[in-house]
């Protein structure tokens, strides 16, 4: 059986644990989705609350198939880190992209849709599209 190349996902926050666990959360609700390439990169290289462009690179190179690369961020410096990568033009896999979309919500829509095969424009637009989900 032929694997198919899916779109890698990169789940940017200040805290490892945060984003360790939404990644978690993701590939459940998403069915275990073990086809999709997901990665934290949350926190510093030394355990601390920040943002790691170091990080970030790794996370992004180790979830790249040559389907591109969604980055997903919480907030701040995580947002400007990510816009540095990206600026930088070489730090970052071909076809990466930084996707305006809320953190929980935003990758679960990420990692479904990923699952699914579809392309980085699909992942892009259903993970921007949670900022409709409504709860009330």
């Amino acid at each position: 059986m032929s694997e198919e190349k899916r779109v890698g996902i990169v789940l940017v926050s200040h805290s490892a644990e945060v984003a360790a666990s939404v990644a978690a959360m993701a590939k459940g609700l998403a069915g275990g989705a073990e086809t999709v390439p997901v990665a934290p990169a949350g926190g510093t290289e030394g355990g601390g609350v920040g943002t790691s462009a170091e990080l970030v690179a790794a996370a992004a190179a180790s979830v790249d198939q040559g389907a591109g690369v969604a980055l997903i961020t919480d907030l701040g410096s995580a947002v400007l880190t990510v816009k540095a990568l990206l600026a930088e033009g070489d730090e970052l896999p071909e076809n990466s992209r930084l996707v305006d979309a809320p953190f929980v919500e935003g990758a679960v829509a990420a990692v479904v849709t990923a699952a699914t095969g579809a392309d980085l424009d699909a992942v892009e637009a259903a993970a921007t599209e949670a900022y409709g989900y409504r709860k009330a």
